[in-house]
């Protein structure tokens, strides 16, 4: 048995190397929690709360998720006694969505029982890989040179699945153009909800460009016209935003809306969750893939933990952070080699905490006991 003694929620900010432009929003810099959990017996479990500024991914965001974690979840995990970080997710069940502020919490709490009982959380989790091959997603550039030159750049950095935004006007030139210069590339095509089936037509055209997925065409919340979508097009689809619980992966699958899920500790949240994700796809022949939330380092240890798991068949969105960020706040920072992360093996999340870095980019600090 173990307990939270207290929980320390701070608020950061990082700027992008580069912003990153989808088709709904342009970021320049990544505001985002640092979840602390503080133990009976002195260690500290770390989480991180990944909600964008504006509600264009999900319904949450920064704000949202430090009301709910402070006046809804902490009081429900402080000074409880706790067997098992899956206790997190029982107690949570009872709290409509906030995904996103519920794995910040869950996640700290199995890194923390991970330092405890002396594992690796990938381990803990029953993660089989020893490193996990992983992609770049690249988001709307401003024009066709800068594009080609981003995906180059990738390339020489030996990375080899590629994946682009696309938008309805920016799709198939887009796509045309990459192909002319990459023509044998792994290249996947993320939409972010930006079509509807009125645009069958031109989602049956993507085809031509032999890629490795097309993740989330229609509408955030749907399964339905999905399954439609999919009986139309060779293009496999992954579903990202569709799927946030385990119910509504069993939805999709009955439903045959996608072939591919993608599974991002956010948005179902935490690992319990995602674990269950995946054993129900591996059981009915769903591959997973990791997704990105341009995580700071803490987030992105615990992505390589989740991506460790075996049904885990698709690189992930985990490069290395130096692609996005002048300065990581782990510690060391979390790199890339030959398209591949070392899954780490050393107990917990597996990286320290720059704690100085994260002093500075700190901008707001709330402690619950």
């Amino acid at each position: 048995m173990f307990q939270i003694e207290r929980m320390v929620v701070r608020t950061a900010k990082m700027q992008l190397k580069a912003p990153f432009k989808s088709g709904i929003d342009m970021i320049h810099d990544k505001p985002f929690l640092v979840v602390e959990v503080h133990t009976t017996n002195g260690i500290i479990g770390y989480g991180e709360g990944l909600a964008f500024e504006k509600p264009y991914y999900t319904e949450e965001t920064i704000g949202t998720m430090q009301h709910i974690i402070g006046d809804v979840l902490a009081p429900l995990v402080l000074h409880r006694s706790l067997k098992h970080p899956r206790d997190i997710h029982t107690l949570f069940e009872p709290i409509r969505r906030n995904q996103m502020a519920k794995s910040a919490v869950e996640t700290a709490v199995w890194d923390a029982y991970a330092q405890l009982v002396d594992q690796p959380l990938a381990q803990l989790l029953g993660g089989t890989q020893q490193a996990i091959e992983v992609g770049v997603a690249i988001g709307l550039q401003q024009d066709e040179n800068a594009m080609i030159a981003r995906i180059q750049h990738a390339l020489d950095e030996g990375y080899k699945r590629i994946k682009v935004k696309i938008k309805p006007g920016e799709d198939i030139d887009l796509l045309r153009m990459i192909r002319r210069h990459f023509p044998t590339i792994d290249l996947m095509a993320d939409a972010n909800s930006t079509y509807t089936l009125k645009q069958l037509d031109r989602l049956k055209a993507l085809d031509e460009f032999n890629l490795v997925m097309i993740e989330q065409p229609l509408a955030y919340d749907d399964l339905v016209e999905h399954a439609i979508l999919q009986q139309h097009i060779t293009t496999p689809i992954c579903l990202d935003e569709s799927i946030c619980s385990l119910a509504d992966a069993k939805r999709a699958i009955q439903l045959k809306s996608c072939k591919i899920i993608n599974v991002k500790l956010a948005r179902v949240g935490g690992f319990t969750e995602a674990i269950r994700i995946h054993d129900y796809c591996e059981q009915h022949d769903i591959g997973v893939w990791c997704g990105g939330m341009l995580e700071a380092g803490i987030g992105r240890a615990h992505a390589i933990a989740i991506a460790s798991l075996p049904n885990f068949m698709y690189a992930s969105d985990i490069a290395g952070a130096n692609r996005y960020w002048y300065e990581d706040i782990t510690v060391p920072e979390i790199t890339a080699s030959g398209a591949k992360i070392s899954v780490p093996t050393v107990a917990g999340r597996g990286y320290g905490l720059n704690h100085e870095h994260l002093e500075r980019i700190t901008i707001g600090i709330n402690t619950y006991v």
